[in-house]
């Protein structure tokens, strides 16, 4: 598991409140609560047109209009020159708000009324979209929701890059924006006698039931409801996250997307499972294009999703999936992109800016199980990845042997630590290539960019902010931005990557 899927798994991308991994970043607000449809209050004072936005206090009425959808996918206008922060507005709408929190440099509101809608708000499709979290945009269309994404790239190099024109490429979307995650981590518990599974609600320990999420691959949700009528039918304990009693905590589902065959993990807060020989059987009769069962455990108090210990119950060790020409090779706990086919984009986006000529060294820095590096490997000399996870490192290893990629070499350690010292050997990379998690690359790791001086480096980004922050940080180090190609990886959420182009000036 990478370090970016680390962070994924403590509330983000699939667990508890965002898929696309939309947590706190250095720098930005604290997170909102999120917009749930109510009247927010309609008996609190209206504010003096005469007052200040220093005057404003929470419970006070404002009236706002919303200039853009923000980083967590909420509505942003300013009162007065202050920022105001509303969960559910859309770009263009007039609102009356009442304020839930009044700091120093923003507000924050929910909704009152709506007095000037949006043409691109519509009705969620997902009937429990305001309670769930996971998703923050299925109000908005989908080309709505594009153009909003492209603004938070825009927006966030404006505001910490200082850049106000900016390179920027027209973003990848999909053609059918949903049913598109290949991996569901859901929580289960009880209600009413049945089992649930979902995430819990933003703030909360609610847990809401997701069945056939519209954003999951239509596999994921078949077994996921099965599993479900397994446990149930066999009165396997579910875990009780209040009492801490129980057995299974969480169910992991992955399809591979070229085999359809699924990878079924029973996160278990006790060693041993009850009538394991009947559950996996049963699992196997329900469900035939399941291929690995599989028990994690993890008896912590923890957000962390995943234990330390795995077991195959039955079935192959790992899931084989494809990604074009590289082969990969998945074990439970393995991290793997959540969409092949977005996926394959921003990869693509990552190939144009190495511009390989298969003379090149190319360093692939915080490399994970190695997708980066070897899809760029063919067209390499020689890539050498980089990650502190020492079974990522495996991985990417075994990802590049079952490939048949001989010219990548995968090192555990810290980028920031390996690379000079493979400078002060003398041995520079021609490119170098980022993908670092939502809170960007270390400091370190862009002084050790700047003195290795390669001519070309591919920032690949999770969070806009985090990337314009370390390129004003590069382009101050002998750097100028080519290029930013933004990739809709989370249809009907706030998320969007990026891959970006800075070449050296000289």
């Amino acid at each position: 598991m990478t370090r970016k899927e680390e962070r994924r798994a403590q509330g983000g991308a699939g667990d508890k409140k965002s898929y696309g991994g939309q947590g706190k970043a250095r720098g930005e607000r604290p997170d909102r609560q999120r917009y749930s449809g109510g009247t927010g209050g309609a008996a609190a004072p209206a504010v003096s047109r005469k007052a200040s936005a220093e005057d404003v206090k929470a419970g006070d009425r404002i009236v706002v209009t919303i200039k853009r959808i923000g980083i967590n996918g909420e509505g942003v206008g300013y009162y007065k020159r202050k920022a105001v922060f509303i969960e559910g507005a859309l770009p263009n709408e007039v609102v009356k708000a009442k304020v839930t929190r009044a700091e120093a440099g923003y507000l924050n509101a929910s909704i009152i009324e709506i007095e000037k809608k949006s043409p691109d708000r519509q009705v969620p499709p997902c009937p429990v979209y305001a309670e769930c979290g996971g998703c923050q945009l299925q109000h908005m269309t989908y080309e709505a929701q594009l153009k909003a994404k492209e603004e938070i790239v825009r927006e966030a190099f404006q505001r910490y890059a200082g850049i106000e024109s900016l390179p920027m490429r027209p973003i990848f979307g999909m053609e059918n924006p949903w049913g598109y995650r290949n991996k569901a981590q859901l929580q289960t518990g009880l209600h009413d006698g049945e089992v649930v599974t979902g995430l819990y609600s933003a703030g909360s320990h609610k847990l809401v039931d997701i069945s056939g999420c519209e954003i999951h691959h239509p596999v994921v949700n078949g077994v996921v409801e099965g599993a479900k009528a397994v446990l149930k039918e066999l009165n396997i304990p579910i875990y009780n996250e209040r009492t801490r009693e129980g057995a299974v905590r969480t169910i992991v589902a992955r399809v591979g997307q070229a085999s359809g065959q699924v990878q079924l993990t029973l996160i278990t807060a006790v060693d041993r499972l009850p009538d394991t020989r009947r559950l996996v059987q049963r699992l196997r009769d329900k469900l035939p294009m399941v291929k690995t069962i599989a028990q994690n455990i993890n008896k912590g108090k923890t957000p962390l999703i995943f234990g330390d210990r795995t077991t195959v119950l039955w079935g192959d060790e790992r899931l084989n999936e494809t990604l074009g020409d590289v082969r990969f090779s998945l074990s439970p706990r393995a991290f793997f992109q959540l969409n092949p086919e977005q996926t394959v984009k921003l990869y693509n986006a990552a190939k144009e800016a190495a511009a390989l000529t298969g003379k090149e060294l190319v360093v692939d820095a915080y490399c994970g199980t190695g997708t980066i590096g070897m899809w760029l490997a063919p067209n390499a000399r020689e890539v050498r990845g980089i990650e502190i996870i020492p079974e990522a490192v495996r991985d990417a290893r075994d990802n590049a042997e079952a490939s048949g990629i001989t010219n990548a070499r995968f090192y555990e350690g810290r980028a920031e630590e390996l690379l000079p010292q493979w400078v002060a050997q003398g041995i520079r990379p021609d490119v170098v290539v980022v993908d670092p998690p939502r809170t960007g690359c270390e400091m370190p790791l862009l002084q050790a960019i700047a003195k290795a001086k390669p001519k070309r480096l591919v920032y690949v980004s999770c969070n806009p902010s985090t990337l314009a922050k370390d390129c004003k940080v590069l382009l101050g180090s002998g750097y100028r931005l080519e290029w930013v190609q933004p990739v809709d990886m989370f249809p009907q959420t706030s998320h969007v990557e990026s891959c970006s182009l800075l070449v050296r000036n000289d």
